[in-house]
């Protein structure tokens, strides 16, 4: 089997077949490198019972099959040895044989057991260590990604887009925008959600970017819609102008 040094990690999370669990095994016995880094990983592996589970969005699984061919795990780091210069007293040279350093394999085992999951078990794995940007990101996802999610777009006349995302089951809206011009200098576009009485509630600020995804903040499940307004730089806790856009969700589809 080629290159068979880099079956470890498959190994050490139960990923190989019989055929080739059997040959990595024999290989095992006669290599000190791979029963190290094997012990390495199995010890890792208890860092995935601080994981948790949640359902992803059903896009994942297939962008994990499409990349997975064109990762490679990398062998084990062969022993290294050289040769020191003889003395005057001596004629023969020794030898030192100098320790490995080792890959960094926890991480790269903690990638490795999460794409397994997702292939086989059909679940993404939430680390609690994200930073708050990376747990925003996957929210919105999980609301782009909804069976009930519906949306309302609104196109602008100089060719600016935004499309409102809504799923009442995440209690998430997500805004879309697509060649959206910056706020005038010392204004931010603030984000509104509108309750069923008709009042406005604050959703956040959005950054100057053309092109992007915001998450709005708040509950959204019961909300009649949404809205834009040009606001003093920092926002307010109130709307000061007429929207800009305003997004009904009793039209959302």
């Amino acid at each position: 089997m080629n290159d068979i040094h880099a079956l470890t990690g498959a190994y050490a999370v139960d990923a190989l077949d019989a055929a080739e669990r059997l040959a990595f095994e024999e290989h095992l016995a006669t290599c000190a490198d791979c029963r190290t880094e094997v012990s390495e990983l199995t010890e890792a592996a208890g860092l995935l019972t601080e994981l948790v589970a949640v359902a992803p969005a059903p896009r994942l699984r297939s962008a994990v099959l499409a990349e997975i061919d064109r990762v490679r795990p990398l062998p084990p780091l062969p022993s290294i040895t050289t040769t020191s210069v003889a003395s005057t007293e001596r004629d023969e040279p020794e030898e030192n044989v100098l320790p490995l350093r080792r890959r960094p394999v926890r991480a790269a085992l903690v990638a490795a057991a999460a794409a397994a999951a997702l292939i086989g078990g059909g679940l993404a794995i939430t680390q609690p260590w994200q930073d708050e940007a990376s747990q925003q990101l996957s929210a919105a996802d999980r609301v782009l990604a909804a069976a009930d999610a519906e949306e309302v777009t609104l196109d602008f006349p100089d060719g600016a887009s935004a499309r409102l995302v809504r799923s009442a089951r995440e209690g998430r809206a997500v805004l879309v925008t697509h060649a959206m011009p910056a706020a005038p200098r010392g204004r931010d576009y603030q984000l509104w959600l509108q309750t069923p009485d008709g009042k406005m509630v604050d959703a956040g600020l959005m950054p100057d970017r053309a092109d992007q995804t915001v998450l709005l903040t708040g509950d959204a499940s019961r909300a009649t819609g949404a809205g834009i307004t040009v606001e003093p730089d920092g926002g307010s806790p109130q709307p000061t102008t007429e929207p800009i856009a305003f997004f009904d969700l009793s039209e959302a589809g």
